[in-house]
Formats: C-alpha cells, sequence, structure tokens
C-alpha cells in the first residue's frame, strides 16, 4: 500500500506589487542583524528607539527611558498641568553608562509585546525594559567598570551590610534603590557613584510615594527580574500576559487603571498591592505579584445592524432619504485620489445598503453593489488611477503609491501613519460587498486578507509578510496611529473612533467569510479598544486621572500621546468642540453605540459642545455628529436638528443619522457593549 500523498507545497498569501519606498528610514542601525529578516514594528511603545538618532525618550511604565551617549538615562518623570495640555518631564534622574567607555548606538537585540532589550555590544551593557516593571533591569557582563550619575545632587549614599542594596538619596526628594545581584563598593561624589569591574545583574527603581512599607516590598520582589512578555488572545475577550522571568521568587509587576478594571478575577493566580502605586499619566499604576495575568473586557456584539432594531414606523422616511442617497452614488463625481477619504466614500455606501436591508428596501441594493465593486476594484487589482496599495518588504507591509514618494501624502500612510483607519474604512466596504454578493467576496478574498494582515497579523513568524499587530499596543490596550516619525512624546492616536472601526470591520469581515478566528480577534480588539477610550480619552465631570485644570476645560481628550495629553487636534484648534467630539465619534455604525454606552457622559459632552455651534463658520457636517450623540439621551431635540442640517460629513449621510436616530432605545438602556445575549461568544465569556 502507497503512503499518503504529502501535501508539502506551501501555499503564499496575496502580497500587493511590490515597491521601493523612497521615504522610509532605514532599520538596520539599530535592529540586530538577526531581526531584520523579519517584518519589523512601525508603531510601537519603542519606536523612538529606532529612527534617526535613536536618542528621544520612551515611556517605558513607570519610567521615560532615554539612550543616547553609549548610556542609558531612566527618569520617573513630574508632570506638566494646564487646561490645554499635560505632559510628563524628562529629567535624566539616573544615568547609567560604563565608566570611561564610549560605544555606538544601542542595538535592539530582542521585543515582545510587553518589552524591548536594548543591547550597548562594546559596553557589556543589556538592558531588560519590560512594561510595568517597577525595576529598570542591566546585565553586565565581562567584569565592566560601572558608572551612575544625575543631574542632581546626591545628598547621601549608604549601602547594606552585604553591600547588595545601595540607596540614593537626591535633592529633588527621590529617593532611588540599587540593588546588585552580588557585593558591590561603590565609590560615589556629589553626582555620581562608580564602581570597578562588575558581572552580573543591577536593578534600579525609584522608591514611590511616602508610605514606608514600599522599600519593603522592592526589597521582597528585587531578586526576581522579567526579561521579556507575551500578551497572548487565548479565546474571546480573554487576553493573557506571561512574562519571562529569572533569579528566584515572585514577579512584581505594575497595573495601569484599566488592568485594574479588566483582571479576572478567576483563573488569574496575582496578588494586587492596593497600596503601592507609582504615579503616570496614565492614572495610578498598582502592584501585582505574579508572572500570568488574565484580562477579561466586557463584551461588545459585532453585528451587521442595529443592535435593537429600528422603529417600523421611521421605516419610510428613511427608505425616502436612502433613495436619494444612492441615486446620488455616482463615480464620475469622486474626484479625491486619497486612500483616506476615498476609503470613507466606500464605507459611507456600504452604510447604505445595510441600512437598506435593516428597512426592508432590498430595491436598492443592485445599485450599491455596482457603487462598491466600480469603487474597491481598481484597489484591489491594481488599476485605481493616481494611487494604490503596494508592498514594501524593508519595515513589510502595505504602502499607497502616492505614499510611497510622499511621507506626506495620504497623511502619512507611507511612513505607517493611520493604517488601521484608512484600511478599516476599505474593510468595511469589503466585509458589506462579501455579503451581499459572496461570489465577489470568494473573487477577492486574498486581497481582502491581505489588507486585514497588515494590521491584524498575530503570528511572530519570521516569514510573515506583516508585523505583530501594527498599530494595537497591547500593553496600553489601545492603538497608536503615529508611525515612523519621531516624536519626543512617543506614539500618538487622534480618533478612536476610526481605530474601532478598524477593528469592527474587521470581524464584519470574518462573518462574511465564515472566519470565527477573526470574528473573534477583531471582537476582542473591538472590545479593548473601546474600554480604552472611555479611560483616556473620554474625559467624565470629576474625574481625578488628569487633574482639575485640564479634566474642567475638557470632555475629551484631542490627541493622546504616551507622554502627552492634548486637547487639541491635528486640523483644528481646542475651541473647535464639535471636531473634537466629531473625531471620537465618527463614522457612524452599530458598534458606536458600545463607544457611547455612559448615557450621561454622553449628555455632559454634548452639553459641552453645544455653544461651540454658535460659532461662524461651523461645518453641517460636524453638527451632525453632536446631534447624533444628542440623539441617545433626547431623540426629538436630535432629530429636528438632523432634518435641518444642509450637508454631512463625506463618511456620513441623512439616511446613516436617520437610521442611527430611529435605533436608539426609548428607555436609554444601553447593555455594556451589547453583551449578553447580543454577544457571539457570551457561551465563552462567563
Amino acid at each position: 500500500m502507497s503512503p499518503p500523498p504529502q501535501f508539502s507545497q506551501k501555499i503564499h498569501p496575496f502580497l500587493f506589487p511590490n515597491v521601493q519606498s523612497t521615504v522610509l528610514p532605514d532599520p538596520s542601525r539599530f535592529f540586530s542583524p538577526d531581526l531584520l529578516s523579519s517584518p519589523l514594528p512601525t508603531n510601537s511603545f519603542f519606536q523612538n528607539f529606532t529612527l534617526k538618532n535613536a536618542d528621544q525618550p520612551e515611556y517605558i511604565h513607570p519610567y521615560l527611558i532615554k539612550s543616547a551617549d553609549s548610556s542609558l538615562s531612566i527618569s520617573y518623570p513630574s508632570q506638566f498641568h494646564n487646561p490645554s495640555f499635560i505632559y510628563q518631564i524628562f529629567v535624566p534622574d539616573l544615568t547609567v553608562s560604563v565608566a570611561g567607555r564610549t560605544s555606538p548606538a544601542h542595538v535592539i537585540s530582542s521585543y515582545s509585546d510587553l518589552s524591548v532589550t536594548l543591547d550597548f555590544p562594546s559596553s557589556n551593557l543589556r538592558f531588560f525594559l519590560v512594561r510595568g516593571s517597577p525595576f529598570v533591569t542591566c546585565s553586565v557582563a565581562g567584569h565592566t567598570p560601572i558608572s551612575i550619575s544625575t543631574v542632581h545632587a546626591i545628598l547621601s549614599f549608604s549601602s547594606n551590610s552585604f553591600q547588595t542594596k545601595h540607596t540614593v538619596q537626591l535633592n529633588n526628594g527621590q529617593t532611588w534603590l540599587i540593588y546588585t545581584s552580588s557585593s558591590v563598593s561603590f565609590n560615589h561624589d556629589l553626582s555620581s557613584i562608580s564602581f570597578g569591574g562588575f558581572s552580573g545583574i543591577i536593578r534600579i527603581a525609584v522608591l514611590p510615594g511616602s508610605d514606608p512599607m514600599n522599600e519593603s516590598v522592592l526589597d521582597q520582589f528585587s531578586p526576581c527580574y522579567p526579561t521579556s512578555g507575551d500578551a497572548i488572545l487565548t479565546k474571546p475577550f480573554c487576553l493573557e500576559y506571561k512574562w519571562e522571568k529569572k533569579g528566584w521568587g515572585n514577579l512584581l509587576m505594575l497595573a495601569h487603571p484599566l488592568h485594574l478594571d479588566l483582571l479576572a478575577s478567576d483563573g488569574c493566580d496575582v496578588k494586587v498591592l492596593e497600596n503601592f502605586k507609582y504615579k503616570s499619566i496614565d492614572g495610578e499604576l498598582v502592584g501585582v505579584v505574579g508572572d500570568s495575568w488574565v484580562l477579561k473586557p466586557h463584551q461588545v456584539s459585532v453585528t451587521w445592524h442595529s443592535i435593537k432594531g429600528v422603529n417600523e414606523e421611521s421605516y419610510a422616511e428613511i427608505v425616502t432619504a436612502l433613495a436619494k442617497d444612492v441615486e446620488a452614488l455616482n463615480l464620475s463625481t469622486i474626484t479625491t485620489t486619497s486612500s483616506y477619504f476615498y476609503g470613507k466614500l466606500i464605507a459611507r455606501a456600504a452604510r447604505l445598503a445595510l441600512i437598506a436591508e435593516e428597512v426592508d428596501y432590498v430595491d436598492v441594493i443592485p445599485a450599491i453593489r455596482k457603487f462598491l465593486k466600480d469603487t474597491i476594484e481598481p484597489w484591489l487589482d491594481g488599476t485605481f488611477n493616481g494611487n494604490g496599495f503596494l508592498y514594501e518588504s524593508k519595515w513589510g507591509g502595505i504602502v499607497t503609491k502616492q505614499g510611497s514618494g510622499d511621507s506626506g501624502a495620504d497623511f502619512g500612510f507611507g511612513i505607517y501613519n493611520d493604517h488601521h483607519f484608512h484600511i478599516g474604512y476599505f474593510l468595511y466596504g469589503i466585509a458589506v460587498l462579501a455579503k451581499i454578493d459572496p461570489a465577489w467576496g470568494r473573487r477577492y478574498k486574498p486581497q481582502a486578507y491581505s489588507l486585514v494582515a497588515d494590521f491584524m497579523n498575530l503570528g511572530k513568524r519570521s516569514n510573515s509578510n506583516y508585523p505583530r499587530l501594527r498599530c494595537f499596543d497591547l500593553y496600553k490596550l489601545h492603538s497608536w496611529a503615529g508611525g515612523l516619525t519621531e516624536f519626543a512624546d512617543g506614539r500618538n492616536q487622534e480618533s478612536t473612533s476610526e481605530a474601532v472601526n478598524a477593528y469592527y470591520s474587521a470581524a464584519l469581515m470574518g462573518l462574511a467569510y465564515g472566519d470565527t478566528h477573526l470574528v473573534a480577534t477583531g471582537s476582542t480588539l473591538t472590545a479593548l479598544e473601546i474600554q480604552s477610550a472611555q479611560t483616556w480619552w473620554h474625559v467624565k465631570d470629576g474625574d481625578t486621572l488628569y487633574g482639575d485644570e485640564f479634566t474642567k476645560e475638557n470632555r475629551v481628550v484631542g490627541v493622546l500621546w504616551a507622554n502627552k495629553r492634548d486637547s487639541g487636534l491635528w486640523f483644528a484648534p481646542p475651541e473647535w468642540k464639535e471636531c473634537r467630539l466629531g473625531i471620537q465619534l465618527l463614522p457612524i455604525l452599530p458598534i458606536s453605540e458600545a463607544l457611547f454606552s455612559d448615557i450621561e457622559f454622553t449628555r455632559e459632552l454634548v452639553n459641552w459642545t453645544l455653544p461651540a455651534l454658535e460659532r461662524d463658520g461651523v461645518g453641517e457636517g460636524w453638527k451632525g455628529f453632536v446631534y447624533a450623540l444628542e440623539a441617545i439621551y433626547d431623540k426629538q431635540s436630535a432629530l429636528e436638528k438632523i432634518k435641518n442640517l444642509q450637508g454631512h460629513d463625506d463618511g456620513n449621510s441623512l439616511s446613516n443619522l436617520l437610521w442611527w436616530v430611529h435605533s436608539r432605545d426609548d428607555e436609554h438602556e444601553i447593555e455594556h457593549g451589547g453583551g449578553g445575549k447580543y454577544c457571539w461568544f457570551s457561551h465563552y465569556c462567563h
């Protein structure tokens, strides 16, 4: 009997045509050679360590870390507050270097979801920068002389009897603890301490707060150090952290406020040290003991149509608007070649198809289907005149034709800005078209999955074409839109709702293709993005997270940076509150209900925004978003205002606004995230 055939032939996924970008930076200077054969992160928490001279700081909670001049500087930052913005101030509190030695810039020898490792090869130093560790850990090889300097004055220095714990008091009020894996005799003067040849582990931590117990906590957990950390999407609405650790004893890490909200009480063997706290721009960081965490976000429902249905008495009004909106769909009137604005037009038309399904007006669907095919296919086939999707292999990802030669084109898409925003709109259109025309969906499935993989690849394999989760930060639990541009305040994101749209649209595409894994991943990332938006972008009256000055003046953050909160937008000043509200709502979708599930906050936000509409020149499209949120708690008032609008945002329509108003619940009862019976995966999540 002959053996069964061996199916070893590799199936190659679809790639858009290759292009050599002229605007992307060279990654080879800061990544170790063995990492360069794999796709590289472009929107990560350590991106500054890869750009230009790689000497801008990054926020590795709870410290700002800066690598420059053969040394690594550690800052436990204070905050600057005013009504317009908040930021953390970098001051090199302690700087670690090799005495009398300079070396080339650092090399990133490894990285993971929760860590990055920086090597200074000729100095024999390796830093394990693990997010949320109260210690900065340095491995020293080769009997190396170490210097630790400060810009402050050293008021006192002392060591324990074993000479393995050393206490440094500075004149800025900080006390730092230095733990060494073997006995060390330090020399010190007013601004530095040093010791001779050393091999082993150095751990450095600032002593937080005034609680005398904090020092004993650091003492207790100093022998166990993390070297890396992974975040694993194990099942729907579940994220597990696992750290690699060395030394002995239990691992002490720090959780931000959203971590604490999501930490599972079951299946999670951790202990929360509620009184052990570090300050942070993201809220208090609280000690958690355990080398594995389980995080469970609220469930959200990814549905094609409104969660609770449209009031049938309103069908006729919506149908009238639909007929006009569909009749106005005309390929010849589209003048933009921008991937962002073109994507919005595609998604706007796709909304019309789903609204038509919901109000039983299927007569218009063939016209919408034709429009979607005519607009989407040229981008997937490479026949679109003036722009298109291409693949570049230096970093590993999709760029646009315009963006491959102009870093400012398509809002910086060619340098990996805003990928989830742009592609998310295309995915929404693709998902809807695949739903109403399954044969079309099968034909273009390879291209569709290539677009998804650009920002939602979960793999870590070297033979992948894309990095792991390009935009999504698995420690902060939201996305970063900023790509390969050096910023003093790290990565940034403006629109949370467009980020939600990206993962929601990917989940819808999973529904269209019967791909339960994609539905699960998209739904989970959607849920996390929503809760992050509610935690860090939505500023509720009386909140204490951001301090009184900023909280009193703002109901939403404009642009959120790793190290800064700004009330202004990339495209508008802080006073244009209608834009600040709108950019956190658009595009209006069934999932928007979960994003604005807090009705009292929604009322606060609208009341904060309404006076801005009295300004001359306020766009009708932006007004529409304000009225849409008003409809959550006052349908009639919002409906009258919407009917009087003279225009709509290019991604919105009268049909969509009417659908939204008439699918609001009169009783104002919105289950958080539409969980329970509306959730596809509720049987996994209890």
